[in-house]
């Protein structure tokens, strides 16, 4: 059994780690907050923007932009991967990984080749290990950040399906649905289908100024911009719940273990008098 020195040693080492999880509990509870409103502000300007471009793959337009025709075969497939950059975060980043994992799985029995753009330091890292192909990647963005920081890598993803380098386009990234709850998905971007707000028996049309082409080449770049930033958004206000709730279940943790450590340091140190008391005595008996 260890001395109770040993133990009251452990005891203040557990109580100093409960500290800085419960410091680090309260800090992501308050970037979650602040995460959470950037997330909802920005869901109707994606949701919006969604609908109409989806609009526009049904719209009977003199125009067919290259962004809403499927191709006949698909040989090769481009996935934007967002992640965190940092960790203690539970599983968050790991079941995104896997949802890639599988997807790629799939895509690779189909004979297709996969390139990823990577958003966020922990799926680049994975990337590296595991020898896939990174066709650009953006890390160290901060728990805010601009469009324009994402604009560079994802052009890249956007420029080859462009040039028909890739065919499909797709986004994996963490949704966020609820503090307790956070769904990691791989969601299609391109080419753009209507699935997404309806069948093609509901067709809309536009009247274009000042011509159907320009309007509708600006659009879907946005669009595209505009997904990606939600996806981002998403995935920090997922980021931050999920850290929060690792680092509450951490504290608890320590509490149990600094409260399983003082029993054991009372029995000792109740032996240790026990045992005390019993040579007193017997030396008392031997005299």
């Amino acid at each position: 059994m260890a001395s109770g020195k040993e133990i009251r040693t452990k005891i203040k080492s557990v109580e100093n780690t409960r500290k800085i999880t419960k410091a680090m509990e309260m800090v992501a509870a308050s970037k979650m907050r602040k995460a959470q409103e950037r997330m909802l502000k920005a869901r109707p300007y994606g949701e919006k923007i969604r609908r109409v471009a989806a609009h526009l793959s049904h719209a009977l337009s003199e125009y067919k932009h290259p962004f809403l025709e499927k191709r006949d075969q698909v040989k090769k497939v481009g996935i934007i991967l967002v992640t965190s950059d940092k960790g203690l975060c539970g599983g968050l980043n790991t079941n995104v990984l896997r949802q890639l994992v599988n997807k790629m799985r799939e895509l690779d029995g189909q004979k297709v080749d996969v390139q990823v753009t990577a958003i966020g330091s922990k799926g680049f890292a994975f990337l590296q290990r595991n020898g896939a192909q990174i066709a650009s990647h953006a890390i160290g963005l901060g728990d805010n950040p601009h469009i324009d920081s994402l604009i560079g890598p994802v052009k890249v993803q956007i420029d080859a399906y462009n040039a028909g380098e890739i065919d499909e386009l797709h986004i994996a990234y963490t949704r966020f649905v609820n503090t307790m709850r956070q769904e990691p998905v791989v969601e299609q971007l391109l080419p753009l289908s209507g699935d997404t707000v309806g069948s093609e028996s509901s067709r809309w049309d536009y009247v274009y100024e000042p011509d159907a082409k320009s309007v509708i080449d600006d659009l879907l770049v946005r669009y595209l911009e505009a997904l990606v930033y939600q996806s981002v958004a998403e995935n920090i206000a997922s980021e931050q719940s999920a850290r929060m709730v690792a680092m509450k279940a951490a504290s608890d943790n320590a509490k149990n273990v600094i409260e399983e450590l003082k029993l054991v340091y009372n029995k000792t140190r109740q032996a240790a008098i026990t045992k005390e008391l019993s040579e007193i005595v017997s030396g008392a008996a031997a005299v």
